[in-house]
């Protein structure tokens, strides 16, 4: 739901990386990107508001949703990051987590 949240407020390569087996902190981390601060929120409502109506779940804490450049919501078994194209390359998340299952969406 997430992922397709995402897609649907056209954010860029979006990452599922299941990392259950590799950490204790959560389940799934999901990166994507957004090409500016007001995409970056967009995708965010979006992603809550999809969570929160179809899963009936909220985010355990949100981080970085007024400055925009790296959004994060954590649902505790999923965290999400939608970053902007130079903070997503400098934090590279996906090298950090390479050692679990990555799944490209769709």
């Amino acid at each position: 739901m997430a992922a397709r949240a995402c897609d649907e407020k056209k954010a860029k390569d979006i990452k599922l990386i299941n990392i259950d087996k590799v950490s204790y902190l959560s389940e799934w981390i999901l990166i994507a990107e957004g090409m500016s601060d007001v995409q970056v929120r967009s995708i965010t409502k979006s992603v809550e508001g999809e969570l929160r109506d179809k899963g009936n779940i909220e985010p355990i804490r949100k981080e970085g949703i007024n400055e925009a450049k790296w959004a994060l919501l954590d649902y505790g078994d999923l965290i999400v990051n939608i970053f902007q194209p130079e903070i997503r390359k400098f934090y590279d998340l996906e090298s950090f987590w390479s050692n679990g299952d990555d799944l490209k969406f769709p």
